[in-house]
């Protein structure tokens, strides 16, 4: 085995996310434990849905997870890296670099076309100006946009304009996608598609993790994790 395979076969190996009790307490008077210690591994090329009702800790957990939060207990390895160790202008690069945000209202710049809105998340990516309208067009194009790509928002279904947010988390080619109700705001059709392009995703190797309050959204997901009262469980198969 050469070098090269022995460090490909060890990054494969490191699990994307793994929470080793990590826990959030905001404070008070009183202190609130708004998310639990737990243990939690999610490993590269895996789709793992959470569920949990409005205020059970589905919020805390993707601001966690997301790195836009730190634990106030345990540590929080992202991709084998010790985030806790780092300090906020390496924790943004890193969040910049290794996670790609889906969220239910899309947040596309509204005076933008597709093709800008997706450039312009490697704004501060470090990729290199003449590199990026490229890059948006193949990401575009992977989620099935390649004929809209001068289109604004304004003039794309809520179906489209939520394919342009995931090639738009895409860009960067981050190792998680990170998605927070994709489908909350489509109608069923729309995010039927939204759903299959996930799952095309995850088929290519794409880690996907989908907070969701929608048991058959969940049900896409080959884990599903359970979040009440800020605690952290995995869900028995259906």
């Amino acid at each position: 085995m050469t070098e090269a395979t022995t460090e490909a076969t060890t990054e494969d190996e490191t699990p994307v996310i793994e929470f080793r009790q990590v826990g959030l307490t905001y404070p008070g008077p009183p202190p609130v434990a708004a998310f639990k210690p737990c243990d939690l591994t999610i490993r590269r090329g895996e789709f793992v849905t959470v569920v949990g009702p409005s205020g059970s800790g589905k919020s805390t957990f993707l601001n966690i997870a997301g790195l836009l939060d730190a634990p106030t207990a345990g540590h929080y390895l992202l991709d084998g890296i010790d985030t806790g160790a780092l300090g906020d202008n390496d924790r943004t690069a890193l969040r910049g670099r290794r996670i790609g945000f889906v969220f239910q209202s899309f947040h596309l710049l509204p005076h933008r076309s597709a093709l800008e809105n997706v450039a312009l998340a490697m704004l501060y990516n470090g990729v290199p100006r003449k590199e990026r309208p490229a890059r948006a067009r193949e990401a575009l194009t992977r989620v099935g946009l390649g004929h809209r790509l001068s289109a604004v928002p304004s003039r794309l279904s809520g179906g489209e304009r939520q394919r342009v947010a995931i090639a738009r988390a895409l860009v960067a080619r981050p190792s998680l996608l990170l998605c927070d109700e994709p489908t909350g705001n489509l109608d069923s059709a729309n995010a039927d598609t939204v759903l299959a392009l996930l799952d095309e995703l995850h088929a290519d190797g794409m880690t996907v993790l989908v907070i969701t309050h929608d048991q058959e959204v969940a049900a896409h997901g080959g884990r599903t994790v359970a979040i009440r009262d800020g605690v952290l469980r995995e869900q028995a198969p259906a």
